[in-house]
């Protein structure tokens, strides 16, 4: 597997693990009963995609000398900057509404990279 079709096939794994935290956070928001840890650790692994998903995406420029759409690099940085955003968050909103936080945040980077996806599915290879 190169690392073009690793980049190209596991944007999806973002888009999917970050859909369920995000969607188990907001169903956590309503049901307390589902506020377990096992949601932080999934919400963790989640946001971790997102970051080797940007790695991976740099290795082909840096490395490989692909050429992207500048929106593509943009939504992939924007996701980067969403994990720490709802990270430095969570301690100005009240206890009650960290689920609310999460589960809108997994979805914000849903929708980042499936807005990266769309500009860009697979980078163009390297010019002559």
């Amino acid at each position: 597997m190169t690392l073009l079709q690793f980049h190209a096939g596991f944007a999806w794994v973002v888009v999917a693990t970050n859909a369920a935290a995000g969607v188990w956070a907001l169903v956590g928001y309503y049901r307390p009963r589902w506020r377990t840890g096992a949601l932080w650790w999934a919400t963790g692994v989640a946001q971790a995609t997102m970051v080797v998903e940007v790695c991976g995406g740099v290795s082909l420029v840096a490395i490989e000398e692909f050429e992207v759409a500048p929106f593509h690099t943009l939504y992939g940085f924007s996701g980067l900057a969403a994990i720490g955003i709802i990270y430095s968050y969570r301690d100005q909103v009240r206890r009650e509404h960290l689920w609310l936080l999460y589960g809108l945040g997994g979805l914000f980077m849903m929708g980042l990279a499936l807005r990266g996806l769309s500009v860009s599915a697979i980078p163009l290879p390297p010019g002559p």
